[in-house]
């Protein structure tokens, strides 16, 4: 079996991470592709708590027939003593699933951060990496068209402008925000 893994801060997810998962299924010949929600960020980035963003996640998945799903992975390897770097996900999950074939997503705007993960060059031994591109960000090695200029960044400084990012991030997604109180969302 073939899973692209897709990870992230995923605060929120937003239609960016959606259409990377459909593009890469549709032309990597992926069997499924996992989201994996930041337990703890690795750079000490304030995160909306991991529940809610694993509970969005999984809402975004709801419409993918099963193909697309989120996984806790990240909070595994944090209770068993990991410090949050993926080469420590991508060991565990390579060691629990020794019959999948993962690939790794990222976005051509990490790019730039790579000389700060640790052990990229072991990941790369354990895992296909696929570099999307991500506009406003051209490097070469990309895979695909330019996705979607959106960031969670961006998503949420439109909320605390007041501003509803629907043309953003998927209506059920949003929903669950509004429900929670995410992001300074009420309920309507």
């Amino acid at each position: 079996m073939k899973v692209a893994l897709l990870g992230g801060s995923f605060n929120p997810p937003h239609v960016g991470h959606l259409m990377a998962a459909h593009y890469v299924r549709a032309t990597q010949g992926m069997d499924e592709l996992w989201l994996m929600p930041a337990y703890q960020h690795p750079f000490g980035k304030a995160l909306t708590s991991f529940e809610h963003r694993v509970r969005m996640c999984e809402v975004m998945c709801e419409d993918t027939s099963g193909w697309m799903k989120t996984s806790r992975v990240e909070q595994e390897v944090a209770e068993r003593g990991g410090a949050g770097y993926t080469v420590e996900t991508l060991g565990y999950l390579v060691e629990k699933h020794p019959d999948i074939r993962f690939s790794l997503i990222i976005g051509s705007d990490i790019l730039k951060d790579l000389p700060n993960w640790k052990s990229f060059d072991r990941i790369q031994q354990m895992v296909r990496v696929l570099v999307l591109y991500r506009a406003g960000y051209p490097a070469s090695g990309t895979v695909g068209p330019p996705l979607a200029e959106v960031s969670s960044t961006q998503i949420r400084d439109m909320l605390t402008r007041g501003e509803l990012p629907g043309e953003f991030v998927p209506g059920r997604v949003l929903d669950y925000a509004r429900e929670a109180g995410l992001y300074g969302l009420g309920k309507p």
